[in-house]
């Protein structure tokens, strides 16, 4: 099943706490993690945070400054994010394809500005900057379930078929047979659902599959698993190891 790697928090830092929590039986089918980064005192400096690439939809929290949330969803290449020196922010992720973006739009790249949808965001995030995490967690799946009702969130039965056979997938064709699709309608559906072409949705799956071990699960040899990682994260896998922990 689609269970990707956290991203890339910098190394030896015990000032930065990172949280998740997983989401209860009936929403399993569409969030796949709540999550919380924050600092338990100010840094001397500021803190690199490496976005690695995910097809998931984020709506992300920032507790100190509540007015600032949104829908996000990163690109198939990562982005490093400089959050300074005190921080804090609560994030839902969803499961890729589950995000109806025609009903509430996703922008690309990390939240930045004043929320200015439909959904009552602002509002939300005041809430959550009054509870510490557990309380956070019931708050944010009681949302998740009024985006459930209101079909703003939904199943996606393709993207589960392929995250149910990630190991048997190669290529576009493996994934376009798995989904029961031809590639033309494959393309059609990933890229209205995830926002991805077929062939970035399966780098992107690839480089996940590659953060849980053996890269030859993923890639054909180790020269073209180093080529494409360094590609997607600006990094050598060796390099990303020794600054980041995944």
């Amino acid at each position: 099943m689609y269970n990707p790697k956290g991203h890339g928090k910098e190394r030896s830092i015990d000032a930065v706490v990172f949280n998740e929590a997983t989401p209860p039986a009936h929403l399993k089918d569409v969030v796949h993690r709540v999550l919380e980064l924050r600092t338990t005192t100010p840094l001397a400096q500021d803190y690199r945070f490496h976005a690695l690439p995910d097809a998931a939809t984020y709506i992300i929290f920032d507790q100190m400054n509540p007015d600032v949330t949104g829908v996000t969803r990163l690109q198939a290449s990562s982005e490093e994010l400089n959050l300074g020196t005190a921080f804090h922010f609560v994030n839902i992720r969803f499961l890729p394809g589950v995000w109806q973006p025609h009903l509430e739009p996703i922008s690309h790249g990390i939240v930045e500005s004043h929320y200015s949808g439909s959904l009552p965001l602002a509002s939300l995030n005041q809430t959550l900057s009054t509870q510490d995490f557990d309380a956070q967690q019931k708050t944010l799946f009681a949302f998740v379930d009024t985006l459930v009702e209101r079909g703003i969130v939904i199943a996606n039965p393709v993207t589960e078929k392929i995250f149910h056979h990630i190991d048997d997938i190669h290529t576009v064709a493996d994934m376009a047979e798995i989904a029961g699709l031809s590639t033309r309608q494959l393309q059609r559906c990933l890229k209205e659902t995830t926002g991805f072409t077929p062939h970035d949705f399966l780098k992107v799956l690839r480089l996940q599959q590659s953060l849980k071990g053996e890269p030859s699960l993923a890639y054909a040899d180790q020269s073209h698993f180093i080529h494409s990682f360094r590609k997607a994260t600006g990094y050598t896998p060796g390099r990303f190891a020794k600054k980041f922990d995944v």
